[in-house]
Formats: C-alpha cells, structure tokens, sequence
C-alpha cells in the first residue's frame, strides 16, 4: 500500500497482476510454503468433492486433506484462492483517491471494454490497473514504474509438470511491465516460496540456470523433453460413462504396451479426472502416456481408442489422442 501511494504521489502509474491461468484449489502451506504433491507425479494434488479430497490428475491417487502440513508438520494448510475484484477492493482501501481498474476475463467479456481500458492505461488515465495473464505480456505504457505480482508462486500449484516452467515465464513477463523507456521501475513480487529455484531464476531474470534445473528434474522423472507424452482425453454428460470408458481404455492400453519391448513401453498413468474435470456441462478424464519417442505412446493410444469407439459413441463419450499437449488441464 504504501508504495502504491508513494508511486501515485511521484506521478507513476502501478501495475498489479494476478495469475490464475489453469487455477485448480490446492492446499499450501503457508510456514514452508510448499503445496501437497503426489509423491508419483510431482505435481499438486487438487481439492475435490466439496474440500474433503485431494486427487492427483496425472496418475488418479487419492487421499485425505491432510491436517498439517505433509512437508513441515505444521498446522498452516491454507486453501489457494483469490480473485481480481478482492485485490480492487482491497487496492482501493489502501490508496484513496486512485483511479483504478480492473482486467480480467469478466471486464474483458464485455464489447470494447478491454480496448478502452488499455487505450486509457497508455494514457494514463488509470493509476492502478488491476490484471490477471492478459496484462502480463504486450502491453506497454510509458508511465509504469511500479508493477506488484500478487501471490507470484500461485502457478507452481497448478497440477501440471510444467508449473516451474510457466511461474518463471509469467514472472519475467509481468516484471517486464514496469520501467519500459526512460523511466525508472520497481517490481514487488509477493510469494510463500521465495527459496523456489523458479522463483529465484525469474527474480534475476536468470534463464539459464533455471533451465538447467528444470530440465534435470524433467529427466529424473520422465517428463518431455526427455520423454514424448501423449494424452487421451474423455469428454461427456455422464460421469460414469466418462469414467468407465476411461477405465476400460486402460484396460486395452495395458494390453497394447505389453507387445513393446521394455525399452520402447509407454508408461501410463491414470486414468484420473482432468484438472478441470468439468466444463460446459461435460465430465473429463484423461490418461497420461510417456515414451522415449513419440511412436510407441501415439500407436497405443490410437489402438486403444478404437477399441472402445464403438461403446464411446453409444455413451455420448468423445475420446481424442492428443500427441505432445500444451495444456495439461
């Protein structure tokens, strides 16, 4: 707050950015700063069935929502959550008199609304602008010199193996916000887990010791680059019929990748809900396959799909075969 004020006083204008691209709740805590992870997948565990449930969306494991902290034993679990229109409401208390506004998906829906609000950040006709991912990169205005990153390390929770990878990109990007031209900048980055190798990259702006890092802990667990993934995918109205085809789908994937030799296998994992198990009225699944190339996983996959196509097209259920997914969610 007070840096805000002081930015306003000096004429700069103040960028706050919020990321919650592919947010799924997760537990953090908030003493040691880690998340509860799948000890398989090392990757977040994600809140279900009304927060009583952890479930892991790589492999499908299960457990309760712990009551101290897996990592430190502390009582510190906290629930990950926090939303743009809370962050202007509390900007709004901490800097009276500021002109502040708001974009995310909600302002950005509404016809012109984001062209307006730039057009008027550039002219500086805002003092506080208030944004999730979309104002986090292209977006230049001459007159940033402040820019805070609100809960920085809320990414790493997100149940995807790239989540260091994304953190270090979005936090270069948002940082890269403030100071552009000739005028000065300042970025806050606000974080439970400042000792995170991703974050202490981003913080130097550091790639190629984070790259390092990262691609050693992809290799140690099998992720891409090392290893080729594919996902199938399983979308429709009915849970159950989701998850049956899901299940039975595993069942030919296990009898696919049996014919492989050890070395060529595709290891496979789950099948367990999407991170974003539900959308648009359709329950979603997914199986996860690695293999050293992209060969063996693809031809399993497809070959598993046409085992069950006939039973999917009877239960509604759409299966794909995505090979080398950008989006884990």
């Amino acid at each position: 707050g007070k840096l805000m004020g002081d930015n306003l006083a000096a004429g700069g204008q103040t960028l706050l950015f919020l990321n919650r691209r592919g947010f799924a709740a997760a537990m953090q805590c908030y003493e040691c700063g880690d998340s509860v992870t799948c000890g398989a997948c090392s990757v977040s565990m994600t809140l279900h069935r009304r927060r009583t449930e952890l479930r892991c969306h790589h492999c499908g494991a299960c457990r309760d929502v712990p009551r101290r902290c897996p990592s430190c034993g502390r009582d510190s679990l906290i629930e990950l959550g926090l939303g743009t229109q809370r962050i202007e409401r509390t900007a709004a208390a901490m800097v009276g008199g500021a002109r502040i506004a708001r974009l995310d998906r909600d302002t950005a829906s509404r016809k012109g609304a984001s062209g307006r609000i730039l057009a008027d950040w550039r002219k500086g006709l805002i003092d506080v602008l208030i944004g999730t991912q979309m104002v986090a990169k292209g977006h230049d205005a001459p007159g940033v010199s402040l820019v805070g990153v609100i809960h920085g390390d809320m990414a790493l929770s997100v149940p995807d193996f790239r989540a260091a990878e994304r953190t270090f990109q979005l936090l270069c990007q948002a940082a890269g916000r403030a100071g552009r031209r000739d005028r000065p900048g300042r970025v806050v980055l606000q974080t439970y887990r400042p000792d995170h190798f991703a974050v202490k990259a981003a913080a130097r702006h550091d790639y190629e010791s984070f790259a390092e890092r990262e691609s050693a802990e992809r290799l140690e667990l099998g992720y891409p680059p090392h290893r080729r993934m594919t996902l199938m995918r399983f979308e429709g109205p009915d849970l159950k019929a989701v998850s049956d085809i899901a299940e039975e789908s595993e069942r030919a994937l296990a009898r696919v990748c049996r014919r492989y030799v050890e070395t060529e296998r595709p290891l496979v994992r789950g099948p367990a809900p999407a991170a974003m198990e539900r959308v648009r009225g359709n329950f979603r699944y997914q199986i996860q396959l690695r293999s050293p190339t992209a060969g063996p996983a693809r031809m399993a996959a497809a070959e598993a799909r046409e085992a069950v196509a006939r039973k999917a097209v009877k239960a509604k259920v759409r299966v794909t075969v995505d090979v080398d997914p950008v989006n884990m969610l």
